[in-house]
């Protein structure tokens, strides 16, 4: 079992999947984690978004503010993982992400 895969992680991936509504996530993040956390997620996010519609570690810095060490992370990770191009195959097959945009919409 890897150390992150335990009893207390799987009830909070369960208490998240839970939430119904955005305004149910903005409740709950807000109350468990700083806002500094929530943003720094939701710019890797964007990070994964722009790297998979082909943008550069210079523009996504420039635009987001991040360093290309921590791009180059979310970069490996949309190569070589599964997460993020899971959550943004999910949110384009939702309707909220499009191939063409740069950027989630608001």
């Amino acid at each position: 079992m890897k150390p992150l895969h335990n009893p207390d992680v799987d009830a909070l991936f369960e208490a998240i999947l839970s939430m119904k509504t955005v305004e149910e996530c903005y409740a709950f993040f807000e109350d468990a984690c700083t806002i500094k956390e929530i943003l720094d997620v939701s710019q890797r996010l964007k990070a994964a978004k722009m790297l998979s519609s082909g943008a550069n570690y210079a523009d996504i810095s420039r635009e987001t503010g991040m360093s290309t060490a921590t791009i180059s992370r979310v970069n490996r990770c949309l190569n070589y993982g599964s997460g993020y191009r899971m959550a943004l195959d999910n949110l384009k097959k939702a309707g909220v992400l499009n191939d063409d945009e740069s950027d989630l919409e608001e």
